[in-house]
């Protein structure tokens, strides 16, 4: 769905990079709150912190790790400052996309090298990310080691984390995969369903007494179309009663539950997947398509990849006493992106509900079922279609309390464009201005989800903000 573009070589940014750094800043930092106490779970539709208080998840996502460089992107310049200017916006949540095989490089105790980072620790002439620099090799940490400073760095801004397996491998352009298994990688060999399930469970245990990491989306954009062979095909996305391991519903609830055995309390997204049977008419996963089938004689609904949650009002997520973790979590686009049927006419939020959003994905919140998060929406702002989409997704999202990541910080995403200019330090201000009033917020101030320490400097803890009321 996203072809990562960049228009210029990582040798030239961090040269760029080397010249314009921060030296020094004064960001006034908290002590990082250590009491482990800001686990959520979910009862209806809505997500509530430990005190049964009702929390509004909003944030973006910040793409690298998944990549070949395995490390956020933007590293050639400060983290640190990137991510403290993001808590300052309010920006409260970030969702962090990574590989299958990265995970499994920490997990075996070898974790793979980064590239495309700067960090330098020689004061008073220049300091970059110098909590990143390696004194014993003058060179730069393993990107597990680096991985946990800015879980650090997250802890004292206020901001919390969502870990979303974004691609089996190390690839930029990995999300175009459409299953969690079956890919042959360069470091972890091939990725099992299993090898998928035990990573994520690695981290899980890992993390388990640090709520630094709240979440994890156990997979990004599953899909695959089912086309119009008499042989069902394998390898793409479904969602039914089945086992077959590609059965997106089995492979999740698997996972679920050896991850939340490692740490209860984590939330869980689960995404939906790009095609869903018209099962009203009595049509399933072994229904061909039909060539030159409109989207009224077509037996099967399409949606973007990970955004086809149908399959929830037949086939629910169950895990019994631990569906009080699960939040569903759809994908939505616009026409700059890919130009739909439902672009067509001169939309509206009610045309969008009617078309596509309600059936789609909106009413498991609606209907209660449980909580949604759309985990990526964004796009270009071009003043035209796409630009009205977005707006009208915002005011829904903020009229219905949707949870939502926005796509993205950065600004090398080809087909979205980022919420950071390309010098990965001046924003965006109208796609941000757009964003921010999707951002929790209340009397002027950014309300963060940590009970102690405030989110930024233009923010309030969750605790200053449920005392005031």
């Amino acid at each position: 769905m996203k072809k990562i573009k960049r228009s210029i070589s990582l040798i030239l940014i961090i040269m760029i990079a080397i010249t314009t750094c921060n030296f020094n800043k004064t960001q006034k930092v908290y002590a990082a709150d250590t009491s482990n106490d800001d686990w959520l779970h979910c009862v209806g539709n809505k997500i509530y912190d430990m005190n049964g208080h009702e929390v509004w998840i909003t944030g973006a996502n910040w793409f690298g790790f998944n990549c070949t460089e395995n490390v956020l992107h933007g590293s050639w310049y400060d983290v640190k400052s990137t991510l403290t200017n993001i808590a300052n916006r309010g920006i409260g949540f970030l969702r962090i996309p990574i590989s299958s095989e990265l995970l499994y490089s920490w997990m075996i105790g070898s974790p793979n090298k980064v590239s495309s980072v700067t960090a330098v620790n020689n004061p008073p002439y220049y300091v970059c990310n110098p909590d990143f620099y390696d004194p014993t090799t003058n060179g730069v940490k393993n990107s597990m080691q680096i991985f946990d400073i800015i879980m650090g760095y997250c802890k004292q801004l206020g901001i919390k984390v969502m870990i979303d397996v974004h691609s089996p491998d190390a690839n930029n352009s990995g999300q175009n995969y459409p299953l969690w298994y079956g890919l042959n990688t360069s470091t972890a060999g091939e990725i099992t369903t299993d090898k998928w399930i035990n990573t994520l469970t690695w981290l899980a245990n890992k993390y388990k007494n640090d709520d630094t990491i709240l979440a994890m989306d156990l997979k990004n954009e599953p899909h695959g179309k089912r086309g119009y062979s008499a042989t069902t095909p394998s390898n793409i996305a479904k969602w039914d009663n089945s086992e077959d391991e590609n059965n997106w519903k089995y492979a999740a609830e698997k996972c679920s539950k050896s991850v939340l055995a490692a740490n209860p309390k984590l939330l869980i997204m689960v995404e939906g997947i790009e095609q869903y049977p018209k099962t009203e008419l009595g049509y399933t996963f072994d229904t061909p398509d039909i060539f030159g089938a409109t989207s009224i004689t077509s037996p099967w609904y399409s949606a973007w990849w990970g955004g086809n949650l149908r399959g929830v009002k037949d086939y629910p997520i169950n895990l019994g006493t631990l569906n009080s973790q699960i939040v569903y979590s759809p994908h939505d686009y616009g026409p700059s992106v890919s130009d739909q049927t439902w672009f067509d006419k001169d939309f509206t939020t009610q045309t969008m509900l009617d078309d596509y959003w309600y059936n789609t994905w909106a009413y498991i919140n609606d209907k209660a079922i449980a909580p949604i998060l759309i985990g990526e929406w964004g796009g270009q702002m071009d003043g035209g279609k796409n630009q009205k989409w977005m707006t009208l997704l915002r005011d829904y999202i903020v009229d219905n309390h949707i949870n939502q990541t926005f796509w993205c910080i950065n600004p090398n995403s080809g087909d979205t464009g980022g919420l950071l200019n390309s010098d990965w330090t001046t924003w965006d201000e109208a796609k941000y201005a757009l964003l921010k009033p999707a951002l929790w917020q209340s009397g002027g101030k950014f309300i963060g989800l940590d009970h102690q320490t405030p989110l930024g400097s233009n923010g309030i803890s969750l605790g200053q903000y449920y005392s005031s009321k």
